[in-house]
């Protein structure tokens, strides 16, 4: 088996990318342009992806809410 060239993934992995928690994960990212500067200092917040992952399941769950009361 040759080795991958440098910026390659090689398959199979050990400290490949491994999902949190149970509930896989979509294929397709989520883009969002933000503000100036945002990006830096939400990167700087520890375990910000699965944050911003619980805050839109978050929002979904209250804009059910809202849509169930009208």
């Amino acid at each position: 088996m040759s080795m991958p060239r440098k910026g390659q993934f090689q398959k199979n992995n050990k400290l490949g990318f491994k999902p949190i928690g149970d509930t896989p994960l979509d294929s397709k990212p989520l883009t969002v342009r933000l503000r100036q500067g945002q990006l830096e200092k939400l990167k700087a917040v520890p375990n910000w992806q699965e944050r911003l992952r619980e805050y839109v399941d978050q929002l979904i769950s209250e804009n059910s809410t809202q849509n169930e009361e009208e």
